[in-house]
């Protein structure tokens, strides 16, 4: 389910250390009946109430930010960057085409565009445009915001454009012909919702969705995956294989090289669990899907040649006539196709072995070659892996070091690798790799700010329970003294931060005379799954006395002081700072929290929450919820409590994350007498923003904020 998965972030307390108030808060509300919630009609997503409250939240704060003289300047330079027309044009092959999704200022919504791959790979690609977002959005009176494109293979003439109103996780199917240039007459088209599909063949598709007669789980994704036939209604569609609603989704995989198509189902019972069936001769309604003799927290990457590859969560020991070695948690596999498909391992093959500081963080398919980046300390490599007549030849790709690799397009019909390699004071370049050639670059993004004046280094704080814990710190070279500072984590679902370019908003911070440091707190995947699972469940608070340790050992090595401290996260990462600014506030001056989850005894009733108990636990269980009532910020917010401003941001398009636990935290801490400001964007989905002018403004409000309260006023020059 690895398209449910959080994806992309890219770029917060120990209870020896823990200040009093809350140790008798927390207590207190375990032990008191929980008093009603005075502001659950703020969960009223699109309520005329909820939406004139968001009103005025927004105006107050707006009117503070915007009349800031440093305001108008951070979105300036930040609009810049993110519409300039030098940047990377990011494509995936798609037959002997580069596709690639391309939003300037002239091109709100976006494009999207087509160029030869040698053209591409030369460096001067002639950009086709296939359709145009703006043009679309104007003719058909909608606010389309372009999510992503699944093309059938290997060809990929045919692509199911996938279209969001206001940027919603919910989506419009609608069949494009890349070679006319236009939508199909007639074509698959599959109304508005949270749904997943994938091409069989040119005539049928495997598609599970939440809506159109489709049963729903819980979590708000599809429960039943189908077979829809070319010019059939889709409720007519054949139920391949339905899952129970407390599961999180059902979705198709179709896996195609030369050896032909492999059609699978995989039921996702958690978001860290798979159940994997081949469909077979399920498809002609001939027999069930087969289950797949896999573990069930099995991470599976996809088809190389006859062998099925994927990772390992847990300690796998497989029942097979050669099994060898138990295959360790976090180690890449290989199982031959026709041993799963027959229900039986004849052997097992671990490919790559993670170690305490080593860890695989992903994997992709190619034609003759594998492509694994791992992680060392959080600092990348990426190895090329080939079958030999006796084990596999493993070599590191020579690529530079100290800093994140992305692996941008790779697939089983071609020789042809894309990777992207970036750092904090490095800008992105990047890479084509084909066999036997050393890689070559592409395109290189220019510089967009003065690195020579600054410094990026490693450090290691230690958690209350002993654990050494990594971050990294971006400083003025030379730097005298504490400073301002902006510290940034996640700590959660498997999500590494690594080495990034710095984002315009890291940038304005910098330039303005601050210190940025990120925290790689477990719960994320830097070491692997093991250093995601100690912070799982009943252990989360791990995650947040690691980001109080990186707090405290900022102030202890004079980067900073806590008056001087920021944090900031988004998502999970908006839930950190909730629980780090009302768990341990002495140790901040200010606190960003962005599409936060923070009212977690609800949080797996409201939008896709429910997906998530195997992160956090499930609020219905007893046990779960005295946990989750521990640290749940929206309970653990108290009048007598000093807590450092807050600013919360959320959108209200965001169909993953409810806008009502943004809303609620807002309003609980104004009533409390507490410094808090509240914004919220009318679109945007997850990401809070639907274009490049609102990551701008995104950007720069949130700058601004933490400017105002942990910088000096600017001068009268501005």
């Amino acid at each position: 389910m690895t398209a449910l998965k959080a994806q992309g972030l890219r770029r917060l307390l120990a209870g020896a250390g823990r200040a009093l108030p809350f140790l008798i808060f927390a207590e207190a509300s375990l032990l008191a009946a929980e008093p009603a919630d005075p502001y659950l009609w703020l969960e009223d997503i699109e309520g005329q109430r909820a939406l004139a409250w968001v009103e005025a939240q927004n105006r107050e704060s707006e009117a503070r930010l915007t009349a800031d003289p440093r305001f108008s300047a951070i979105e300036a330079a930040a609009y810049a960057v993110y519409a300039a027309t030098d940047r990377i044009p990011y494509a995936r092959q798609a037959g002997q085409r580069m596709l690639n999704f391309w939003q300037d200022e002239s091109h709100v919504r976006g494009l999207l565009r087509s160029a030869e791959l040698k053209a591409y790979l030369a460096g001067e690609p002639q950009w086709e445009v296939m359709l145009d977002l703006d043009q679309l959005a104007e003719a058909e009176g909608e606010n389309w915001v372009y999510k992503g494109a699944a093309c059938l293979e290997p060809d990929a003439s045919r692509c199911l454009l996938m279209l969001s109103r206001g940027g919603s996780d919910a989506v419009t199917l609608r069949e494009f012909d890349l070679d006319a240039k236009h939508f199909v007459t007639d074509g698959f088209v599959s109304s508005e919702a949270k749904q997943s599909v994938t091409w069989l063949d040119v005539d049928r598709l495997l598609i599970a969705k939440a809506g159109d007669g489709f049963r729903a789980t819980d979590s708000g994704y599809g429960a039943e995956l189908r077979l829809w036939h070319r010019g059939e209604p889709i409720k007519s569609s054949q139920v391949l294989l339905e899952v129970p609603s407390d599961h999180v989704a059902v979705s198709g995989a179709v896996l195609r090289n030369a050896l032909g198509t492999f059609p699978f189902a995989v039921d996702s019972p958690t978001f860290f669990e798979e159940t994997v069936y081949a469909l077979g001769d399920a498809l002609e309604g001939e027999d069930a899907p087969k289950k797949l003799p896999l573990p069930k927290d099995v991470d599976w990457r996809g088809l190389f040649q006859d062998r099925l590859i994927g990772l390992t969560r847990s300690e796998w020991h497989p029942k097979a006539k050669t099994a060898g070695e138990p295959v360790p948690a976090g180690a890449l596999f290989a199982v031959p196709l026709g041993d799963l498909l027959a229900g039986r391992l004849s052997s097992v093959e671990t490919l790559v072995r993670p170690t305490a500081r080593r860890a695989v963080t992903d994997v992709r398919v190619g034609r003759l070659s594998l492509y694994v980046s791992v992680t060392e300390d959080v600092v990348m490599q990426l190895l090329e892996l080939r079958p030999q007549k006796t084990g596999w030849s493993h070599q590191a790709v020579p690529l530079p070091e100290n800093g994140s690799l992305s692996i941008v397009s790779a697939n089983a019909h071609s020789d042809l690798a894309l990777v992207n390699f970036e750092a904090f004071l490095k800008p992105d370049t990047l890479y084509a790799i084909t066999l036997g050639q050393a890689p070559h670059p592409v395109a290189q993004l220019p510089a967009r700010f003065d690195a020579a004046k600054l410094s990026a280094r490693q450090t290691f704080a230690t958690s209350s329970d002993g654990v050494k814990v990594p971050c990294f710190v971006i400083e003025p070279k030379g730097r005298r003294g504490p400073l301002p500072t902006l510290l940034y984590g996640y700590g959660g679902f498997e999500i590494a931060l690594t080495p990034s370019y710095l984002s315009p908003l890291a940038t304005a911070w910098l330039q303005a005379g601050g210190v940025f440091a990120i925290a790689n707190i477990r719960g994320g995947g830097e070491y692997g799954p093991e250093w995601h699972q100690a912070a799982l469940g009943a252990n989360r608070q791990r995650a947040y006395d690691d980001f109080a340790a990186v707090a405290e050992h900022l102030a202890a090595t004079g980067v900073t002081r806590p008056q001087q401290l920021g944090i900031y996260g988004g998502s999970n990462g908006g839930l950190l700072v909730g629980v780090a600014f009302t768990q341990r506030p002495e140790l901040f001056g200010a606190a960003v929290s962005a599409v936060p989850l923070l009212d977690m005894l609800r949080y797996d009733k409201l939008l896709a929450g429910a997906s998530w108990t195997g992160e956090y636990g499930d609020p219905d269980n007893p046990e779960d919820r005295r946990w989750l009532a521990a640290y749940s910020p929206y309970q653990n917010a108290h009048p007598e409590a000093a807590y450092p401003p807050v600013f919360l941001t959320t959108s209200t398009k965001d169909d993953r994350v409810h806008p009502g636990h943004a809303r609620k935290m807002a309003a609980r801490l104004k009533a409390q007498g507490h410094e808090a400001l509240y914004y919220e964007n009318t679109e945007g989905g997850h990401s809070a923003a639907a274009n490049l002018a609102q990551l701008a403004r995104r950007d720069a409000l949130v700058a601004t904020f933490l400017m105002q309260e942990l910088m000096a006023e600017p001068n009268s020059s501005g």
